[in-house]
């Protein structure tokens, strides 16, 4: 069972950076895609950006294209989510979670094909 860890979560002020990390347990991690999600209590989970399994595509939401960057080292089973110009709106607990191969759903339905997700890094963005 693939189980994925989090961290690089902060404090951090308005146009700071972050680099998360969310190390996965199984030797077949470079058959998933992971992709990274950010709740807001009171809010729906949302998806932010996704990897595929061989990293050879990256997606992301509007929100955050240009500030984030999504990247993954198979040899040693991470996955990263580097974040610049961060903003106050980016305040949320990040999780990583995992599908086989491609990052389809990773916005519309989660639920559906992600699964052993993390217990999550928080990240808080104020002055």
């Amino acid at each position: 069972q693939l189980q994925l860890v989090e961290s690089g979560g902060g404090l951090v002020q308005p146009g700071g950076s972050l680099r998360l990390s969310c190390a996965a347990s199984e030797l077949t991690f470079d058959y998933y895609a992971i992709a990274w999600f950010r709740q807001v209590p009171g809010k729906e989970r949302e998806g932010v950006s996704c990897i595929s399994s061989t990293g050879g595509s990256t997606q992301y939401i509007d929100s955050v294209r240009g500030r984030f960057t999504i990247s993954r080292d198979n040899a040693k089973k991470m996955v990263y989510l580097q974040m610049n110009s961060l903003k106050p709106e980016d305040t949320a607990v990040y999780l990583c979670a995992a599908a086989q191969g491609y990052c389809a759903g990773y916005v519309t339905d989660p639920q559906a094909r992600f699964g052993s997700w993390g217990q999550g890094t928080q990240v808080t963005v104020s002055s």
